[in-house]
Order: C-alpha cells, then structure tokens, then sequence
C-alpha cells in the first residue's frame, strides 16, 4: 500500500480519537482593514477597518485543530473574569466535541493578541496579557482533575505558551500521571529549559527553539537530527520531532533520524502551523498510529496551514484531497468524487496558486477526439475538472439506448487519463450547479459551440474567468462509432 493511501486510511479513523489538551487559551482577534495613505499626524499608516473577526489562540487554537479534524477534545485551562473569558467560553460553546474546564482566575486577565491586517501584510499585533503564574491551589486542581480523565483518552497534549498556567511543577506532575495511565504526552515546548519535559513522548520545537534549548547551530539535516539527539537524550525526551519550515521536519526517534521535506508548495503565513502540527499527531497517536505516519500526515497538514493566511486551521476533507492527488498515476479510482469534496479540493489547488479548468460532456466510448479536447484543455489550466453526465442524464439526452458504457465504467476511463485530475458525476441535464460551485478559471468546450452557447459562460466571465473554445479532431463521433458497430 502506498503512502499516501495509508495515510488516507490513517485520517480515516482520526474521529474515534479522543485528545486531551492542557495549556495557555487566548483570545486572537483580527481587524482587517484598507490602508491608501499616511497619517497626517505621524509617519504611520492610516487603516481603514473593514471587518473583524475572533478565535481561539494559544492552546485554544491546537484545540481548533482537534475539532477541525473530527476529534472529540477535553480541553482544561484557566481564565480570568472578563469579557474575553466570557468570548473564549462562547466561542467554545460553539463546537460540541469540545467539552471545556476553565479554572477562573478573578484576579487574573485573559491573554488577548489583536492583529491589525492590511491586505496580506500585518501592520501592528496589541498584547494584552499578564504571565504571572497561577496560584499553587488552582494548579493542584488542575492537575487532579487532568488526573481523572487520563485513563479515557489516547493522547494528552501540553500546549505551553509561558503565560503561566503551566507552572514546571505542574508540568512534572501531568508527565507523570500520563506516564502512570500509559497515555502518550506531545509537548509545544517553551524557554531554554526542557528538563520538566523529562519523560514525554514527543516535543515538538521549531528550528529557534531548538537552537536555543540545545544551544547548537542549526544549518542543515545533519545538524538539526544532532541538536535533537541531544536534546532527547539530555532530558530523557523519548522522541523530538523538529519543524523547520520550508525545510520541513526532522524526527528524531528510537527507530532512527526521518528527514521529512516541506509539503507547502507556498508559505503565506506560519500563524498556527505549530499548533495544527502537536494537534495532528496527538489524533494520530490517540487512536494508535505509528509516530512516524503521525509526523507525516502532521507534515500534509502542516503544509496546507501555511499557504493560507490568519491562524488558521484544517480539515480532513482538506487533507484527504491533497493525499488524494499526491500519487495520481495509481490513485486513479480517486479523482472522482462527489461535488463537496471536488470544491474541497479546489480550493486547496487555489491555495497552492494554481489554476483551474472545468469541461464536461457525456464520453460515452472515449474516441481520440475526446482524448484531444481534454488535453487541450489540461493545456490551459494547471488542473482539470471534468464534469461527468450520469446515466440518467445521458439517457434524457442522448434516447434511451445510451449510454453504452455505464457510468461507473466512464468514470473509471475518464479518470485513468493523465490530462484529467478529478471527476465529478451529475445527474441534471447541464452542468450549472457544478460550474457555479467549482467557479473554474478556464470553461473549456468544443468549438462547434460559440461562446455565447457554453453553459455557466456567462457566470464564468461574470468573475473574470476565461472561456475557452477547443478546435476539435475531425473524423470523431461516439454515434457514428456506435452506428458502425450496429451494420
């Protein structure tokens, strides 16, 4: 079995995992706005507020992630008794596979980071937070009830952003109650100083990090697989999985040194790929995978985060769709699928910056003008979605002796084609629906059509998309085949 089905098979399952999270929640908030001029009062940008919008950040948003791929998540944490509190429990609310405990703090203030967004650039981030560290009586019941909830999960991630919730003792004592339940411990670490890391199974330091712990340069493969050797064996850290951005990973582990290259065709924003990074493998252990699978289908998500922009998250679909085209040439069978997970994929190709093409007919006994026309059309575009008429429709249109081929077998045929990345099925007479969900950057069809003719044209350049008309091979009909074989 390939990579990239065991993985599929691997994401799969992620939804009878059950995770738990312990960490520093914050509230990120974002204020996107237009800037067109300098401020008369001061060489400043003068910023337009457009919108606004709030999530959950620090652990909060490893949480996200959890949620995001369909694993139900206990998540423990403390907040104070202000109106962010009281934002960061109602965004909780909204998702029923979290099930939230927050110790409150009236003395304390919830950490709030507000980024003002311009555009793609970021022109100023306001921290309003305090990092001193909770009291003793609030840890010890912290801990005790992380304690009774170990034995039922399969993974317990500690989320340390420093804002002191995780005191070094507290970290000690969770390690240690999840080493007693046999639950796997993953750790985003914090500071210089790993030795209350003692005894997890896996931290997850980026390159800085891992510089500044192990205090060793980092420059290439060799060099990041010793600092984390090091680093493992200094503080009896079972295993380091490094992320080293457009380098990718390094996993250093009991089995060896694994070098995983980047997954991100373009990076826009590292915001959150640590987080969707602790949050993958956690799901992934939980419902027992290996740890090398876990970093690598962490990796796929990895990439898909960093090519969008914000904190941002995935999902499974997502992931799936990009393991999905990773191997076409023997994954044939799963370029056809139904028109959500299609605009899915889309929109990870869009992600990716590429651009994408739309053309459909029946293909009822795939002849060489058919084979033409759809590669001139991969021809203009980066990928090609081919919407294909299903029995029902071919039959309204064609009289009911048709299709010859059914429409399992044509998809199978349409699908085997290198020109063709992913097919979708419809059953109305025209491909409206599609066109107008898939919002292609190219409509191709035959030029026995003009343009005003092709169906979703106008839809099409109503956004600036292209229609293209594709000379056709002459001396190619499927009737004309089909009246052959009937003499």
């Amino acid at each position: 079995m390939s990579e990239s089905r065991r993985l599929l098979s691997l994401i799969e399952g992620l939804g009878e995992g059950r995770v738990l999270c312990v960490g520093d929640v914050m509230l990120d908030r974002f204020v996107y706005g237009d800037v067109s001029r300098i401020s008369p009062e001061a060489p400043v940008p003068v910023c337009r507020v457009i919108s606004e919008n709030a999530m959950l950040g620090g652990a909060g948003n490893v949480v996200r992630n959890l949620a995001s791929i369909g694993v139900s998540v206990d998540f423990v944490s403390v907040i104070g008794s202000d109106k962010a509190a009281q934002e960061v429990q109602s965004l909780i609310s909204n998702d029923d596979r979290i099930v939230a405990k927050f110790f409150k703090d009236p003395e304390r203030q919830t950490t709030i980071k507000e980024r003002f967004v311009a555009g793609s650039q970021q022109l100023l981030r306001v921290d309003r937070e305090e990092t001193e560290e909770v009291g003793s009586e609030i840890s010890h019941q912290l801990v005790e009830y992380v304690s009774t909830l170990l034995p039922d999960v399969g993974a317990l991630v500690i989320s340390d952003y420093g804002k002191g919730v995780l005191l070094t003792g507290t970290i000690i004592e969770l390690i240690g109650a999840a080493r007693e339940a046999k639950c796997p411990v993953i750790i985003d670490p914090k500071g210089d100083d790993y030795r209350c890391y003692s005894g997890a199974t896996l931290i997850t330091p980026n390159r800085h990090e891992l510089c500044e712990a192990s205090r060793k340069d980092i420059f290439d493969d060799d060099s990041a697989a010793a600092a984390a050797k090091f680093i493992a064996s200094e503080y009896q850290i079972e295993n380091v999985l490094v992320t080293r951005s457009a380098e990718g990973m390094t996993l250093v582990s009991r089995a060896g040194v694994e070098h995983l290259s980047s997954e991100a065709h373009e990076i826009f924003d590292v915001s959150g790929a640590g987080d969707t990074v602790v949050a993958t493998l956690a799901a992934s252990l939980a419902v027992g995978s290996s740890l090398l699978e876990a970093a690598r289908l962490a990796n796929v998500a990895a990439g898909i985060v960093v090519g969008k922009t914000g904190t941002a998250i995935t999902d499974v679909s997502e992931i799936a769709a990009t393991l999905r085209h990773q191997e076409p040439q023997i994954s044939g069978e799963l370029k056809v699928m139904p028109l959500e997970a299609a605009v899915e994929q889309v929109a990870v190709w869009r992600v990716q910056g590429e651009r994408v093409g739309f053309t459909n007919g029946c293909f009822d006994l795939i002849h060489p003008g058919h084979v033409a026309i759809l590669e001139k059309s991969r021809a203009a575009c980066d990928r090609l979605v081919v919407g294909l008429n299903a029995d029902q429709s071919v039959k309204r249109l064609k009289g009911v002796s048709r299709p010859v081929q059914n429409e399992a077998s044509r998809a199978a045929v349409m699908a085997s084609l290198a020109s063709v990345d992913l097919v979708v099925l419809f059953t109305e007479d025209t491909p409206v629906k599609l066109i107008e969900a898939l919002r292609p950057d190219v409509l191709a069809k035959g030029a026995d059509y003009t343009i005003d003719e092709v169906v979703g044209g106008d839809f099409v350049q109503s956004y600036g998309g292209e229609i293209l008309l594709v000379d056709l091979e002459e001396g190619h009909s499927t009737t004309g085949t089909i009246e052959q074989m009937s003499q």
